[in-house]
């Protein structure tokens, strides 16, 4: 698993921009295996079946060994390909994009349908919005009563971010804490409260920020 990626965000949204009177509508999904990424293009073409192209592109993979193009009847290379490559250029991963076009009367030519499409494809993440996802572990902190107050102020003003805290016999931290720091961590909270803790490694999972967006990126 990768230690952290950008992604775009959970939920699918879309962005329309008009060029030359044809309007373009960027739909935009993560996907984390090909046939999400199908299954989306798929929805999108019967939703817009009047639609004059839709065309998509995807990056899937921790080391995007799965990318694909589709032109959908737009000249070779003038749509799908300057889909990905946005999605190359801005280093994302598990993302699905459809372009839907309905044209507008005015033919842009191969230049003009490579920027309209790669302008559509921009526009539309950043509208969205894009996340870095942060692989993290759960780590678990047993303390007694007398550690409470102390542990929990030193844990907020930490760059470590609590989880959930149980109160039972003994309290219970969850804390979340990223992989390569988990020693560092344990030593740290076994320094706080005078070795007077319990440690259990949980579950590792993904959490999100999201990213801000530079009105320079195209």
């Amino acid at each position: 698993m990768l230690s952290r990626y950008t992604t775009v965000n959970k939920e699918a949204y879309q962005h329309e921009i008009n060029i030359q009177k044809s309007r373009f509508i960027a739909h935009i999904q993560r996907a984390e295996n090909e046939a999400e990424a199908q299954e989306f293009i798929q929805y999108l073409k019967k939703k817009y079946w009047d639609a004059t192209h839709n065309c998509s592109a995807y990056i899937i993979g921790e080391h995007d060994q799965i990318q694909k193009a589709n032109d959908d009847g737009e000249p070779s290379g003038t749509a799908g390909v300057p889909i990905l490559e946005v999605l190359k250029k801005r280093n994302l991963k598990d993302t699905v994009v459809v372009v839907t076009r309905y044209f507008g009367g005015t033919k842009l030519g191969a230049g003009g349908l490579i920027r309209a499409y790669g302008k559509a494809t921009s526009e539309g993440l950043n509208a969205g919005g894009i996340v870095e996802r942060r692989l993290v572990q759960i780590v678990q902190v047993t303390v007694d009563y007398t550690w409470i107050g102390k542990l929990e102020k030193e844990l907020r003003a930490s760059s470590y971010i609590i989880k959930e805290i149980h109160y039972l016999d003994k309290v219970i931290f969850e804390v979340y804490v990223e992989e390569s720091e988990v020693q560092t961590f344990m030593n740290w909270v076994i320094e706080l409260t005078n070795a007077n803790c319990n440690f259990i490694k949980g579950d590792n999972v993904y959490l999100e920020e999201n990213i801000k967006i530079s009105k320079d990126i195209s």
